[in-house]
């Protein structure tokens, strides 16, 4: 929104700094922020009143859990307070990526928040139907990557099927073009990516930092990928209009960290799937935009193993009738194996940061 003011640089110089995509990024990140700081204390006072008994607690979890009883839920309202309050400020709302990268955010965030209702009003687990989750995230998902690829398509910065194709990593013009079917390929990676988050999300701070992490790493890739100089030096796929996506990016950030203030162990307020949930759809949304869907699967990789131990879990149980792990998703099996809280948070937070450079180094590979 506040881009506009560049119109008046000619007549007040240093409102071209509203021009820089660096200068309103580092803004979104203050800014969203600052919302969260400001309006997180009466959130988490108003959340805790409504709630009551709060998010009911995993009777076969660890039992360090129990003392959890009564902690709030949906703090993801906090984060989407802040990332679309900042973005609204400070990206530029004509460009396509960031009003997909907004609609999924909000999209997830609503099927979270419903999820989260019902599991709070119930007392329980069971919360909104598994399939008929999937099949709105799909929807809302499907819609966002349509216009990114006919935006893309658009463009005909690298031919004509540049928009409906995957890129892959150490190749710079090895691409596969999956026409229309780009839409099921380029859902399938939001969605994944925002139950991916969900399942993280279940120790103090397990998943909020990893996000940060993979959402600077991509604010770094959006930026590169969306600046002709840049992508041409380090031999990545030019994609125009990205670089708009590390403002948002900055916005979750900042939101992040807020939110990470209230959620540090002892955690006032969890973030529920309405922040889980739209979050992960967030970082997918960026890594389809900028063709780097396969090296989110690297900088996201705790989420991928996350995830990869639920699957393997439930598979292997109802084939043998026997488990894997002590527990899914597998931070809860280190818990039972004998790893304090923070230890399992910690030690997962360098595997992110060290997964995240692994990730980046890839830009270069090529």
């Amino acid at each position: 929104m506040l881009i506009w003011l560049v119109e008046l640089s000619e007549h007040l110089k240093f409102l071209n700094l509203f021009r820089y995509i660096t200068f309103r990024t580092g803004a979104s990140l203050f800014t969203s922020a600052f919302i969260v700081f400001l309006f997180g204390p009466t959130i988490i006072n108003s959340l805790r009143i409504r709630q009551g008994k709060g998010q009911p607690i995993r009777a076969d979890g660890p039992q360090t859990h129990f003392k959890k009883a009564g902690t709030p839920t949906m703090g993801g309202l906090m984060i989407l307070a802040g990332i679309v309050g900042s973005s609204l400020l400070w990206a530029d709302l004509s460009n396509v990526y960031v009003v997909a990268t907004l609609l999924v955010t909000l999209g997830f965030g609503a099927i979270g928040f419903y999820d989260d209702y019902l599991k709070v009003t119930k007392q329980s687990h069971k919360g909104f139907s598994g399939k008929a989750r999937l099949g709105i995230e799909f929807v809302i998902a499907g819609i966002a990557v349509y216009f990114m690829m006919r935006t893309a398509l658009a463009s005909g910065t690298a031919g004509s099927t540049f928009g409906s194709s995957i890129a892959f990593p150490f190749f710079k013009d090895f691409m596969i073009n999956l026409g229309i079917m780009f839409v099921l390929f380029g859902g399938f990676v939001i969605v994944g990516a925002g139950n991916a988050v969900n399942l993280t999300d279940g120790l103090d701070g397990l998943a909020i930092v990893p996000v940060m992490i993979a959402a600077a790493s991509f604010g770094v890739i959006a930026y590169l990928a969306g600046n002709a100089v840049f992508a041409n030096y380090l031999q990545i796929n030019f994609v125009p209009g990205t670089g708009e996506l590390s403002v948002v990016l900055g916005a979750v950030i900042g939101a992040g960290l807020g939110f990470l203030w209230f959620n540090a162990p002892p955690a006032a307020i969890f973030m529920g799937d309405t922040g889980s949930l739209a979050l992960g759809g967030t970082i997918g949304t960026v890594a389809v935009a900028t063709k780097h869907e396969i090296v989110m699967a690297i900088i996201g990789g705790l989420f991928v193993m996350e995830t990869l131990s639920v699957i393997i879990q439930v598979g292997y149980f109802k084939m043998t009738g026997r488990r894997v792990f002590l527990m899914a998703p597998i931070h809860h099996h280190f818990e039972k194996k004998g790893w304090t809280e923070s230890q399992v948070v910690i030690r997962f937070w360098i595997i992110a940061v060290g997964l995240a450079l692994l990730g980046l180094s890839t830009l270069k590979l090529r």
